[in-house]
This record gives C-alpha cells, sequence and structure tokens, in this order.
C-alpha cells in the first residue's frame, strides 16, 4: 500500500514543511509504516497534465493534498481529474484552506473522499494505519465497517457510504456511531468526528536528517519552534489556535546544531510570533550567538514592540547577517490598529526599530497591508511614510486576504470589505478604499519592489526623493510615469532599471543629470562587476592618462599590495585581480553623501577612484566593499 503525500508549492525554491512532518510523525511511531508512504512536490507553476501525470505514474494506492490559498484552485482541478483516471484511489486534502468549512468542500467536490481538519501529524497516521491493515485484508471488507472505524479517528470529515434502497435520510444520520456529527442532505452524506485535541509539538519528530538534507539544496529550510499565537489579530488564521506551544529547547538547539554543522544558507523560523515567550527566544538567540558557524542565516517573525533590554542587547550582538527579522507593522492608523484587535505600540515599535539598525547588523523586514478596516488612501499614504522613515532594507507593501475562519471574514460585509471569490481571497474594495485606489496601490506596490527592495538603488533613491513632497509621493509618481510610457506591459530588464530611472529622474530634476548618472553608476557597480560599461556613466577612464594610472595600481598591488592583500596571497596576477574587481572614476563622492546640495559643495573638477571589491560583499544588503584610492 502506497499513501501519496502531495504538496504543490509557489515557487521552487519553497518545500512543504507539513508533509514532511505528518511523514516524520508516522515513522517515529512505526517505523515499519515508511515504506508506506512517498512524498511528491511540485510548484504552481508546472503544466498541470505534467502533475497530473507524474502522479499516475506513481501509482499510489490512497492521496493526500496539501491546501493553502495559492494552491487551492490547482488541486481542484488536480483532484477532478485524478478522480477520473484513478477512480478507486481515495482522496484526502488537509491544511488551512480546507479546514474551515470541510463539510461545504465535501459537498461542492463529490469525488473527495475527506477532509484532514487543524493539525495533521496524528490525524495522518491514524489514517495511514487505517489505509495499510484495510490493504492488508483485502478489498472485500464491508463500508459499514471502515465508517465504523474512521469514525474513531478525531479531526476528520468524510463520505459516507451510499444510503441503502429505502433508508430515510434521518436514520441514515441516525446510524452514524458519533450521534448529532452525521448528516444527510440529498446525495451529500458526511460524518465529522470528534474534535483532534492539540498536539505537543515536542513529540513531533525532526524531519530534517542526513539522507534527504541535499534535497533542500537551493530551497528554503522551514523550522518550527512553537505553534499558535496570543494575539488576535483579525486578519489572521493563528488567531484562532491562542495557545502557544513551545518545542523544547532541548530539542531545538540539537535541531539547530544540525543546520549549523550542515551549514545550510538560511533558517527560516515559521513561529507566527517568535518573541511571544521571552525566555524560549532569548535562549535560541544566545544559542546562535555562541554556536555561529559564519554562514548560516536564521529568519524570525517578531513583535518589536514587545522586545526587551535583554534582547536588544543580544540582537545588538550577534554577527552582521546572522538574523533577520519580519516585523508586522501593517498600519500606523491607531483606529485602523484597535479595529484588526491588534496589539501595537507604534511609537514604541519605531524608536525599537531604530535601536537594532544602530548595530548595523540585522536585516529588516516590515510590513505593510492595504485594505483595512479604517484606512482610506490618504491614511495608507501616512502609514507608509510613517514605516518608509524607518528605512528597513525590505517594505512589504501587501494587500488584505480575507481568509476563511478568520475574524475579518465575519466581519468584512459589517466593513464593506469586498474581495475575490478566488483565492487568495484578496481585498477588491472597502467601504474608505474604492478599487480604484486598490488599483493605484497594486502599482505603488511593484515600484517599491523593484527600485526599493531590490537594494539596488540605495544612493540614488534618498536623492530622487528630496525632489518629492514625501516618499510615497515619489513611488506614485514613478508608478505614473511606468505607465505613461508602457513599461507596466513591457517590464524593463532588470539591468535596463537603471536607464528608466534616470530618464524618471531628469523628467522631475534634470538641472543634476550628471550627480544622477554617477549615483546610479555608483548603485549599479556595487552589485555586480559588470562586464561592459552602463551607457550613462561617466567617461573619465576612456583617457589614456586615466587608464595608465588604473593598470599601474594593479601592477603595483601585484608586487606591494596596500589593498588587495587577500587577491596576492591566493595568487592572482595584475590582470585576474583587475578582472575580479572594479576601479570606477568619478567626480563626485557620491558614496559618501548623497544630498541635493551635493553638486554645490563637491565642485566636479576632481575625480576620484573608487576601487570595488566583489571579494567583500555588506551581508546585510550585498553591495561590494568600496575603497577610495589615493591615484
Amino acid at each position: 500500500m502506497k499513501f501519496l503525500l502531495t504538496a504543490v508549492n509557489a515557487k521552487y525554491i519553497h518545500s512543504n514543511p507539513a508533509i514532511y512532518s505528518l511523514r516524520a510523525y508516522s515513522i517515529r511511531k512505526e517505523p515499519a509504516l515508511e515504506e508506506h508512504m512517498e512524498l511528491a512536490e511540485y510548484t504552481i507553476n508546472q503544466p498541470f497534465q505534467e502533475i497530473l501525470a507524474d502522479i499516475y505514474g506513481r501509482k499510489p494506492d490512497c492521496i493526500a493534498f496539501s491546501c493553502y490559498i495559492w494552491n487551492w484552485e490547482m488541486i481542484q482541478d488536480i483532484t477532478r481529474e485524478l478522480a477520473k483516471i484513478l477512480p478507486d484511489v481515495p482522496i484526502w486534502l488537509g491544511g488551512p484552506e480546507v479546514s474551515y468549512n470541510p463539510e461545504e468542500i465535501l459537498e461542492k467536490m463529490p469525488f473527495l473522499t475527506g477532509v484532514m481538519v487543524g493539525e495533521g501529524e496524528v490525524t495522518f497516521h491514524e489514517l495511514l494505519v487505517f489505509y495499510k491493515d484495510k490493504h492488508s485484508s483485502g478489498a472485500g471488507q464491508p463500508d459499514t465497517d471502515e465508517e465504523d472505524t474512521l469514525q474513531k479517528i478525531p479531526g476528520i470529515v468524510f463520505r459516507r457510504a451510499p444510503e441503502k434502497p429505502g433508508e430515510t435520510p434521518e436514520a441514515y444520520a441516525a446510524a452514524c456511531k458519533t450521534p448529532g456529527t452525521c448528516t444527510a442532505a440529498g446525495a451529500l452524506s458526511v460524518c465529522c468526528t470528534a474534535p483532534r485535541s492539540l498536539t505537543d509539538i515536542s513529540d513531533i519528530p525532526f524531519f530534517y536528517n542526513e539522507e534527504d538534507i541535499g534535497d533542500f539544496h537551493n530551497r528554503i529550510i522551514y523550522y518550527e519552534s512553537s505553534r499558535g499565537c496570543p494575539y488576535r489579530c483579525s486578519y489572521c488564521l493563528s488567531s484562532i489556535d491562542k495557545t502557544v506551544r513551545l518545542r523544547s529547547l532541548e530539542l531545538v538547539k540539537k535541531e539547530l546544531q544540525f543546520f549549523l554543522d550542515k551549514k545550510v544558507p538560511q533558517v527560516k523560523f515559521v513561529d507566527r510570533t517568535f518573541n511571544c515567550n521571552h525566555a524560549h527566544a532569548q535562549a535560541i538567540w544566545r544559542y546562535i550567538s555562541e554556536h555561529d558557524n559564519g554562514v548560516t542565516n536564521f529568519h524570525f517573525e517578531i513583535s518589536a514592540d514587545i522586545l526587551n533590554e535583554e534582547e536588544l542587547r543580544i540582537l545588538r550582538s550577534l554577527r552582521p547577517g546572522l538574523v533577520q527579522l519580519e516585523i508586522g507593522v501593517q498600519s500606523t492608523n491607531p483606529q485602523t490598529i484597535r479595529e484588526i484587535r491588534r496589539a501595537m505600540d507604534w511609537e514604541k515599535l519605531k524608536k525599537i526599530v531604530a535601536s537594532i539598525q544602530e548595530g548595523q547588523n540585522i536585516h529588516i523586514h516590515l510590513d505593510l497591508i492595504a485594505g483595512l478596516p479604517c484606512e482610506d488612501l490618504e491614511s495608507f499614504r501616512r502609514s507608509f511614510n510613517d514605516v518608509y522613515a524607518c528605512r528597513p532594507e525590505q517594505l512589504q507593501l501587501g494587500f488584505l486576504k480575507v481568509l476563511k475562519g478568520s475574524y475579518m471574514h465575519e466581519k468584512a460585509s459589517e466593513y464593506g470589505i469586498h474581495y475575490t471569490d478566488k483565492p487568495p481571497y484578496e481585498v477588491l474594495f472597502t467601504r474608505w478604499l474604492p478599487y480604484g485606489d486598490v488599483l493605484s496601490l497594486k502599482k505603488i506596490e511593484e515600484m517599491v519592489e523593484l527600485y526599493y527592495n531590490s537594494a539596488q538603488f540605495t544612493h540614488t533613491l534618498p536623492v530622487l526623493e528630496a525632489v518629492f513632497p514625501n516618499p510615497f509621493r515619489l513611488y506614485e509618481e514613478l508608478a505614473a510615469y511606468y505607465e505613461k510610457k508602457g513599461y507596466f506591459i513591457n517590464n524593463p530588464a532588470r539591468s535596463y532599471r537603471y536607464q528608466v530611472l534616470l530618464d524618471f529622474a531628469l523628467s522631475v530634476d534634470p538641472e543634476r543629470e550628471s550627480l544622477y548618472r554617477q549615483l546610479l553608476t555608483l548603485d549599479m557597480y556595487l552589485r555586480e562587476n559588470l562586464k561592459s560599461r552602463p551607457d550613462f556613466a561617466l567617461n573619465l577612464q576612456e583617457t589614456p592618462e586615466i587608464k595608465e594610472k588604473i593598470n599601474g595600481f594593479y601592477r603595483k598591488e601585484e608586487n606591494e599590495p596596500l589593498f588587495l592583500q587577500d587577491y596576492v596571497d591566493d595568487g592572482f596576477n595584475s590582470r585576474q585581480m583587475a578582472r575580479m574587481t572594479h576601479i570606477e572614476c568619478f567626480r563626485l563622492p557620491v558614496w559618501e553623501s548623497p544630498v541635493p546640495e551635493m553638486m554645490e559643495t563637491f565642485p566636479e573638477e576632481k575625480i576620484y577612484f573608487l576601487l570595488f571589491d566583489y571579494r567583500k560583499r555588506n551581508p546585510l544588503n550585498q553591495e561590494a566593499r568600496t575603497t577610495l584610492l589615493p591615484l
């Protein structure tokens, strides 16, 4: 018997920890069950027919899918066709997208066998044993015996066998061994078993191991040290489970050491509010600090305004790049924060973010949500400018998703929040925010993603911002420029976005063309060692005199290194060093103080030689290390 656990991920770099956890739990309980399970992972970008053919080729005896808002539509399509080509194979669903309304799903999808509701490790194990035993005993087991056994498995909703001829719906429902939980209505007859109690997550085994860790090469490693959340944010499904359960610190440390020993690039904690328990958070941060391997990065989602002084001290002491923090702000409108039942002190949060940034060692990601109650375009503009002023490494401008089962779902009608019927159930408009404003924010979101979050324009943007009354206006005008030029349809390639930004800058601030050209040249070379010079760069190094100065620098470094000692130690000659690094000439020291007055403060008379060393990069933004050369 083969039970196929199936995941459809949003991207190839993602993995699905749920199916790995389900498999690991069953193996821990009964090692012999390993031979009866198989995992299959796909992405929503794969051809539908390719996925269908692969599942068919695996010849499963039972299939379960892990369902989320990003894959729900595809899973519906896949299961509908699977039921045709594998008519005798039971199909089960699980995950947050199907746990809220399983009866409705079974009614709409008559080819499904059942739904696992809520946490799945124990439920799946019992279901797996059921199918293994059924398969071992042969196909002659009566349907009523099957139902009796399934009814003893908490946390499932399953389709019962058809009514017998002449049997009334009432008598059919009464035959269920769990009274009051079965329904019969025409073609739909389902049984809802008792709720599954919450699992002690220390009983859930660590599902990464020596044999399988290679399967996660170039993919995100997810890790869970707690479940549940103490907060009640109305848009979040985690607010339903207010019972925070912590994994044993002894286990956590042992498992984190596995990642450290393997030098995995990044471990992303999926804990909803990692620092809700201060002792737990501090112990983990101290451990990764004391056992830092110099490579692995750990990502945490935290509530910043509850950080205490000891936690701030620990965070400021960490190696640059060891930790990155995702902090949900969502809005700085006090009325909105109250309405979504969120606990947040914006003024305190802002000060704590600034305190963390003083250490210049932690990548910070701040989140905003558009479409929340009581927030119109003007209010969102203020929220955006407030958060932007914090200068996070990433500013995520997201849109409200009205998730089934959340408090926001219950209040949507009262708030006048309209959202798409299809996943991801994203806001269309609200009482405060018309659809046209949502469309405008979508375009601004893309500008923020391309120009701010890409970290490609870190020196150019602050200068350009000063031309506008506030940062939001900059991205608003940039979006309008993209619309005018047709770039939303024909999106410029990454390298050409520099030229687009220069053209935009000159359209609003034509007097400082030379400054913008040099700023963009600096930003471009900070990111990558170009094979050919950008068209907008100054051509200072094309003169024979400048070329000789640059070539002479490398010849001298080969024999008497002052700036590239490690290259010489590794045996590189002057020509190799010239290819591996870059020297750019500037008329203005744009790397020092990119302010509007620069052209007046530093007349363009001097030539500056800036060395870009790509072997030494800033661990937070990956910019090359620069050195001003005395040439």
